[in-house]
């Protein structure tokens, strides 16, 4: 593992967390708080940010009134995560690179401590573009934060009997999720997006935004409630 001064943590940030209904204006000040004094400890980050319901309502709305192909919603999909990174951006003006990275795939110069992304292209998600963000940075590690706990063998809505997993490996990993990635898939993690994490031999760990200490913890090594696949 990267020591703190030199390591670019990804983060992958839920649209459910920014706008889990309204804008979460406490999220982003808590979030922009940790992010801020682990920049001043040496971290430095690349955040990617996700749809939530902005997305999901512009999908739903334009498919009400014309039937949509599967691309059409992707680009819907794509453009609500542009305007949440554009949002942090915002949020973390001063310490963050001037431009949204659209392609994570390009060649990337910024002297700054905060990269923002967005999603790329139809057939991606945001965890499969931060997979490949990570890949081209030279990252090891990859925060995924959402709005669950734990990764479960099972669904615990469906399943009260559903064991949480504290640490398990790429293989196991993609024997719990859908062989196939579908815009609106409720999965952890991308079925596509876990393959090439597998392949790159990252670690991405799960953790729940709504509890920020977790994640702190997790920065700093210690002990934190969420699952780690490696």
């Amino acid at each position: 593992m990267n020591s703190p001064e030199r390591e670019r943590i990804v983060v992958s940030v839920g649209g459910s967390l920014i706008v889990p209904d309204q804008i979460d204006v406490d999220f982003l000040a808590r979030f922009k708080t940790l992010v801020l004094a682990k920049v001043q400890r040496g971290f430095t980050f690349t955040i990617i940010a996700g749809g939530g319901k902005t997305s999901r309502r512009y999908q739903e709305a334009a498919n009400l009134v014309t039937p949509l192909s599967r691309h059409d919603i992707d680009w819907l999909g794509i453009h609500a995560t542009r305007l949440n990174a554009q949002l942090l951006r915002n949020v973390f003006v001063g310490y963050a690179h001037p431009q949204v990275i659209k392609n994570p795939t390009i060649d990337i110069e910024a002297d700054e401590p905060i990269i923002i992304a967005a999603g790329w292209q139809p057939g991606c998600s945001t965890d499969y573009d931060a997979v490949l963000m990570a890949k081209n940075l030279g990252a090891t590690r990859l925060v995924n934060l959402s709005n669950i706990d734990y990764v479960y063998d099972a669904d615990p809505r469906t399943h009260p009997a559903a064991k949480k997993i504290e640490r398990t490996s790429w293989p196991e990993f993609r024997k719990l999720i859908p062989k196939e990635w579908d815009p609106g898939l409720s999965s952890p993690f991308d079925p596509v997006a876990a393959k090439e994490a597998e392949a790159i031999g990252l670690e991405v760990a799960i953790i729940n935004g709504a509890k920020l200490e977790e994640f702190s913890k997790y920065l700093d090594g210690e002990s934190f409630v969420g699952t780690v696949i490696s």
